[in-house]
């Protein structure tokens, strides 16, 4: 007779997948770059008197930081499906379940997830920290200014900070629309179950944690003393801190690379049933024109740095005209990018603002045929503008009056976006909140940003404007004048959906104002001392700036307090805001008709789209 014994069965080990988390990337990525670090060391090779060889440094360093990315990366998880995929294994259900996030609370948000609603949220936190970091900068650089005399921080110091104020704050206005609202609220507004590529989209956004660690870490060797452009070759005789930079830039591309991709694909191929380019929320044009531009124009950023890192660490001479390069090679391969990245900002925030316009309004868009073809038209002429960034370098001057006229050109689609905002607020009934205070400020803000860049268009008086205090100002009432607003009335108008509580309205108003006065009387003062002559990038200056310098520092202070108003109240309408409703704005779009929380999958059905999301003001039939 057999006897048989009730064994318990063991629960199965976790997944490999489920043991990956923030911890164990960075953990794993300092490890890597400590290691290939002390290797680089030993092994690469020094002079007969054992002096450095010139690139040595800039070989470690770069070593060590692509060992950190590639430890990075690996630690969070993201190497996992690629890897399986090459030995012919898939990902179970159960892991894809687990990469989804379900089921796991606020630990989704530490680890490698691939449902677009946590990505969105975490895009949102990185760049609340971008711009706290940026800004903690800028009023650094604002307090040394405040008086002729400067001092408080040494040149290079004050260089460096500039530089990476700069940067980091033109990667966070890249990603403040396309980021947290592409992500979260775009695939439920075009009826979309989640992104055409779920593990691309969680890569997108770890590629950017990952590219911060090296551009921190090149503020403790040197920093970066050239300015957010990183001219060659200047940039090539800058200290190490330089290769922080170009990792931190190379690492960004593909991010935006791999987004663009994304984004694109999941509204060509996703959007619902019934839902035609027509009846598709100019939202998502705003949207796709930025990752579209931003799709050609960051592989050649990506390239500039490339051949950066090779002039820095393998003596190549891509920039340097002794050895046969060209610094107006590094120009051209760096404004190809630099000028449509304007509008990669700008165009998602202005859409995103006529996106609100009808909701606050109670009109339908005026004429969505004219605003689609106003973005269609700055799209095309913005890769066609990028040399008057280069009128004084020499470079080609028979092509300074074409790109004059195409720079001037860009002004008309971009006034056909204007006709459609003030058209919208014709005659609506308008309904005071904070984003449609914001469609106001947007018009008064970029109008003043557009017609001072029509005299930087024009090459005679760019002669005498060029790199002065009035090119500052002139660019921050763009991208930041426009395109932040529009990001900050996106933050309060998309809030109850991505939260489920309403946005505190006095925090918002108080916030609105502070931030709009203390812009305009910052960058007015400094228009003031740029007309004047003040030079940019300069820790000193003449006693005869002092008045417009001091001017400007007041209002940036003042900028600085109403966005900690904005963080107070981001961090206490999350916390103990009013429960929003399912549809607190009455709006027509597809992501005011899921509930909140949001089901996994957004839609038990998928919706059919039967009319435009416009349609205010019209009889019942």
């Amino acid at each position: 007779m057999t006897t048989l014994i009730n064994k318990p069965v063991s629960a199965p080990g976790k997944s490999i997948i489920e043991r990956l988390n923030i911890f164990t990337a960075l953990a794993l990525g300092a490890i890597s770059a400590f290691v290939v670090w002390r290797l680089a060391l030993q092994f690469l090779p020094q002079d007969a008197d054992g002096v450095r060889i010139l690139t040595r440094e800039d070989k470690i360093t770069l070593l060590s930081m692509i060992a950190w990315f590639v430890g990075f990366m690996t630690g969070i998880g993201a190497l996992v499906g690629p890897f399986r995929w090459l030995m012919g294994k898939d990902l179970s259900h159960d892991e894809n379940m687990f990469l989804a996030g379900k089921d796991m609370g606020a630990k989704r948000y530490f680890r490698y997830t691939t449902d677009h609603k946590v990505v969105g949220i975490q895009y949102l936190v990185i760049t609340t920290l971008i711009f706290f970091l940026g800004g903690s900068m800028a009023m650094l650089i604002r307090t040394n200014l405040g008086h002729a005399g400067g001092g408080w921080l040494h040149p290079q110091a004050y260089n460096s900070i500039v530089g990476t104020h700069g940067i980091l704050m033109i990667v966070g206005t890249i990603i403040m629309i396309t980021g947290p609202f592409g992500n979260f609220i775009m695939p439920i507004m075009i009826g979309a179950r989640d992104m055409a590529f779920p593990r691309l989209n969680a890569l997108s956004f770890w590629l950017i944690v990952a590219a911060a660690v090296p551009l921190i870490w090149g503020q403790f060797i040197g920093g970066i003393s050239t300015g957010w452009v990183a001219y060659n070759p200047l940039a090539s005789q800058a200290p190490l801190g330089m290769d922080g930079y170009i990792m931190f830039i190379c690492i960004f591309a593909i991010s935006t690379m791999v987004a663009g991709a994304n984004i694109t694909t999941t509204v060509v191929r996703m959007r619902a049933k019934g839902m035609t380019w027509n009846r598709t929320p100019i939202f998502i044009y705003g949207t796709v024109a930025s990752v579209a531009l931003a799709l050609p124009a960051f592989p050649v950023f990506f390239l500039s740095q490339i051949l950066s890192a090779f002039d820095r660490a393998l003596g190549t001479t891509f920039y340097n005209t002794a050895g046969g390069g060209s610094g107006w090679l590094y120009e051209n391969l760096f404004w190809i990018m630099g000028h449509p990245e304007v509008y990669v900002i700008l165009i998602p925030s202005v859409a995103a603002l006529m996106e609100m316009a009808p909701v606050f309004t109670r009109r339908p868009l005026f004429s969505f045929n004219v605003a689609v073809m106003g973005i269609a038209g700055i799209s095309g002429l913005s890769a066609l503008v990028w040399a008057h960034h280069m009128y004084m370098a020499g470079w080609a001057p028979l092509l300074n009056a074409p790109f004059m006229i195409t720079t001037e050109l860009i002004s008309i689609p971009t006034g056909m976006l204007f006709l459609v905002l003030v058209g919208t607020l014709w005659r609506g009934r308008l309904w005071m909140t904070m984003p449609l205070m914001s469609i106001f400020a947007l018009l008064w803000n970029f109008m003043i940003g557009g017609v001072t860049g029509i005299y930087l268009s024009d090459v005679p008086a760019d002669a005498f404007l060029h790199g002065s205090m009035y090119v500052t100002a002139h660019f921050h009432y763009t991208l930041m004048g426009a395109g932040l607003t529009g990001a900050l009335a996106s933050l309060v108008y998309w809030f109850p959906k991505m939260t489920g509580r309403m946005f505190d309205k006095k925090l918002s108003w108080i916030s609105f104002w502070m931030v709009q006065i203390g812009f305009n009387v910052a960058f007015i003062g400094m228009f003031m001392v740029g007309l004047a002559g003040q030079p940019r990038r300069v820790e000193a200056y003449a006693p005869t700036f002092n008045t417009g310098n001091l001017v400007t520092t007041i209002g940036a202070y003042t900028i600085m307090a109403g966005m900690l108003v904005l963080l107070h109240g981001v961090i206490s309408s999350w916390r103990n805001g009013v429960i929003a409703p399912m549809n607190p704005w009455q709006a027509k779009t597809l992501e005011w008709t899921v509930p909140f929380p949001i089901p996994l999958e957004n839609f038990d059905v998928l919706p059919t789209v039967s009319s435009d999301p416009y349609g205010y003001g019209k009889a019942k039939s």
